[in-house]
């Protein structure tokens, strides 16, 4: 008598397109050791039938590194936004339900637009103003050691979106850049170029949707997949904007 295969049951949340209403296919994977979340959506890929043997389409989702470092394949895991590359099928109740993270626009089944995110960082001025080079000697910008350890920290973002989904404060009446982009403007202020425009960071989150509108509620570090202490930091520009306003203010 023939050895029945163990299965793995998905639940997918599909929509096929930005302003199309989602829908629910079931499917079924046939479970093998060490099994994740996107190797299952390739095998459903390969063959787009669903659970009671009914042609469908195939899913769409991105993935890239597949190696919890680039973030694309970030969508919602039975209820938690995380990356499907570093899900694996043994750590998760069956059936396991995949949606799209819907604090973004949606593009296709679990296909995210996160450009808010991108937008969010040219309001912070989210990058290093080069202008030359330096020769190695004492004039050139130097690092301190400690916060060059809290820059790889921040550094090590990926822009997945979890804590963004995470995060009661982001939805589409507000206008809260999220704990990112904010984490991002702490990082280069703590650069010793980026520290240049570290009041035009500060003034940009002083404004509407910057860091009056955080919460604190937490979530966006329990959230993230590189652990990264974004409430922390967003303490620490909270302190930096109350001092910027009060030189705003004497500056008057």
């Amino acid at each position: 008598m023939a050895e029945t295969k163990k299965k793995v049951h998905f639940i997918i949340e599909r929509q096929d397109g930005p302003n199309s209403q989602p829908y629910t296919e079931e499917f079924e994977v046939d479970y093998r050791p060490a099994l994740n979340v996107v190797a299952s959506l390739m095998e459903i890929q390969k063959n787009p039938v669903t659970k009671d043997g009914k042609k469908t389409t195939a899913v769409v989702w991105e993935c890239n590194c597949l190696e919890k470092v680039c973030g694309a394949c970030m969508m919602v895991i039975n209820g938690k936004a995380q990356q499907a590359c570093a899900a694996l099928i043994d750590h998760l109740e069956q059936p396991i339900r995949l949606t799209a993270a819907r604090t973004f626009p949606v593009v296709r089944d679990l296909m995210i637009d996160r450009s808010v995110m991108f937008e969010s960082l040219k309001k912070i001025h989210g990058w290093v103003d080069v202008d030359g080079t330096w020769e190695v000697h004492n004039d050139a910008p130097r690092q301190n050691p400690k916060t060059a350890t809290i820059a790889y920290e921040i550094s090590r973002c990926m822009t997945c979106g979890c804590c963004m989904d995470a995060c009661p404060n982001v939805n589409q009446s507000s206008e809260f850049i999220g704990p990112a982009p904010m984490a991002q403007a702490h990082l280069f202020n703590l650069h010793p170029i980026g520290e240049y425009q570290k009041e035009e960071r500060l003034d940009a989150l002083m404004e509407k949707g910057g860091l009056a509108s955080c919460g604190n509620s937490q979530n966006c570090v329990q959230a993230c997949p590189k652990e990264i202490k974004l409430t922390e930091y967003i303490a620490k520009l909270n302190r930096d904007t109350n001092k910027q306003a009060l030189r705003n203010l004497f500056n008057k």
